[in-house]
């Protein structure tokens, strides 16, 4: 099993630019590139459906970047009020939007034969439904703007590849990659990009609770690195594509993984 590499030293690729990333309160990727981004010189609109986790990570990261280059709203992406208020927020906010990253997403575990409507719906409802609300929010400024813009979603190999129990969270990321092609091939005319990271296994504290030892052990298995990514690798990431080192690629799906089967 090989270490991770070092925390990277920021370069200002963000600097002056308005973020919004969703399901972005605690140690997750969220979270991971809400901090990389300011960081890199962004100011940020967090938001996430759990208020109380919400308002611990905006008081964190204002104390550390300073109350005007972050700020938060409560928002569930299954509610269209609610993403219609965290846009309007940021544009009330910061006078502008520059990259949205849709992060939210909603994992579990069943057998399709055990599964319930309810559990595929919930699932579908905030991972692939939620994307496309807050594309839709994010493209619909993005074009009023009419200065371009960038929106990264989050897939996962599991969209590409099999894997048993995850039939629903399967279906949901794959959407989410056909989704992500297609908004770029509209967006592309009013000059914003839409990329999606797929990462394979990120470990962070909420995935911990839900996902047995032994599956994690499993999947750990895969990684020819035999680790699991921190957050943060996932967020080097997303910051590329929301800087102008990535100007030339839109509705890409790209890998975040080092998985070998």
């Amino acid at each position: 099993m090989s270490a991770p590499p070092d925390y990277l030293p920021a370069h200002g690729l963000l600097t002056g630019r308005t973020a919004v990333v969703t399901a972005a309160a605690g140690a997750g990727i969220g979270g991971a590139t809400a901090r990389r981004f300011l960081e890199e010189g962004a100011r940020v609109v967090i938001s996430d459906a759990h208020a109380r986790r919400l308002k611990e990570s905006v008081h964190t990261l204002a104390e550390e970047f300073g109350p005007d280059r972050v700020t938060a709203l409560t928002c569930d992406v299954t509610d269209e009020d609610q993403v219609q208020a965290l846009f309007a927020h940021a544009e009330a906010a910061h006078g502008g939007l520059d990259i949205v990253v849709n992060n939210a997403g909603l994992g579990g575990t069943a057998e399709l034969t055990e599964m319930t409507d309810d559990q595929w719906t919930k699932i579908l409802d905030v991972t692939l439904n939620g994307t496309f609300r807050c594309t839709r929010a994010a493209l619909r400024s993005l074009k009023a703007a009419g200065t371009g813009g960038v929106v990264v979603n989050n897939a996962s190999v599991v969209g590409w590849r099999a894997q048993r129990g995850q039939a629903h969270y399967a279906a949901a990321k794959a959407g989410v990659m056909a989704l992500t092609r297609c908004a770029a091939l509209e967006a592309a005319d009013y000059g914003v990009r839409v990329n999606a990271v797929a990462p394979s296994l990120a470990l962070h504290p909420h995935l911990a609770k839900v996902t047995s030892a032994e599956l994690l052990a499993e999947l750990t298995e895969k990684e020819a690195f035999g680790r699991y990514a921190e957050p943060w690798e996932i967020a080097n990431v997303i910051v590329f594509l929301a800087s102008g080192y990535s100007s030339y690629m839109t509705g890409e799906v790209v890998a975040v993984s080092s998985q070998h089967a």
